[in-house]
């Protein structure tokens, strides 16, 4: 006989009970991702919901949440990329960036601040400088080279309009 601690389900004759299957029954108003999960929007939030328990509330604006909160539903197996996709709408690249960044980082991941492109190497004084040597006659190539900077990014800023290569002084061999 086993003891009175045991997981199983007993009647009162001792007779074994199956275990009862519990359904999920779900608030009105949810839009289910599956049979298990499901959403719902209330003003300006989304409340997720596992059966009738809600599992996660966030603004509707708040784009970092709503990547979380799906990549962690797919992570954990309640729900299938394509359940999400179809359920919100998504493009099946921005779930698959989701995920890879939800189990590469976790969810600190998702609110860390974002890596920006630092200053630009082209400050002020840089600009003067180079101007300066174009308008001694260097070539872009060697402003570049003796400055430590890429040849594209003097060309490019040619091209914006932020440097202007002297104009060639022409000579007349009509004579």
């Amino acid at each position: 006989m086993l003891p009175e601690t045991s997981p199983l389900h007993y009647s009162e004759d001792r007779s074994l009970l199956m275990p009862q299957l519990q359904l999920p029954c779900f608030p009105e108003g949810i839009t289910l991702i599956n049979q298990n999960v499901g959403f719902m929007r209330k003003d300006n939030s989304i409340t997720y919901f596992y059966g009738s328990l809600p599992i996660f509330t966030h603004d509707i604006d708040d784009m970092r949440s709503f990547r979380m909160i799906t990549s962690q539903l797919y992570v954990n197996g309640s729900a299938s990329q394509a359940e999400i996709i179809r359920a919100f709408g998504v493009t099946k690249t921005s779930v698959l960036r989701s995920v890879k960044l939800y189990r590469e980082k976790g969810v600190p991941g998702f609110f860390a601040p974002r890596n920006l492109r630092g200053p630009g190497v082209l400050t002020p004084q840089v600009l003067a400088q180079v101007q300066e040597k174009l308008d001694d006659g260097d070539t872009i190539p060697e402003i570049a080279r003796a400055l430590d900077l890429k040849a594209d990014t003097l060309h490019k800023a040619v091209r914006a309009g932020k440097l202007h290569k002297p104009q060639k002084k022409r000579t007349d061999h009509r004579k």
